[in-house]
């Protein structure tokens, strides 16, 4: 499962990046992170808001942190 967040590597983004890996660590997942920091990139995602979180490709998580059960559940339905 590819996982990545967006954001500029603010405190927010690397929140994110540790709750969505502990869920997906929890659940057994083999996945691999991406960090896409480059605004540009960002846009071209379609994300208005950062921090956000894609999986393989689709955006699930845009704006906001959530909790990693919230996380762990998007993880869920998108496997």
């Amino acid at each position: 499962m590819r996982l990545t967040i967006y954001g500029k590597g603010c405190s927010k983004c690397e929140k994110l990046q540790e709750y969505t890996e502990s869920a997906a660590q929890a659940l057994g997942i083999d996945y691999e992170v991406e960090k896409v920091t480059d605004m540009n990139l960002i846009i071209d995602a379609g994300v208005m808001h950062t921090p956000a979180l894609a999986v393989d490709g689709e955006l699930v998580l845009e704006g906001s942190i959530g909790s990693i059960s919230h996380i762990t559940e998007l993880l869920q339905a998108a496997g």
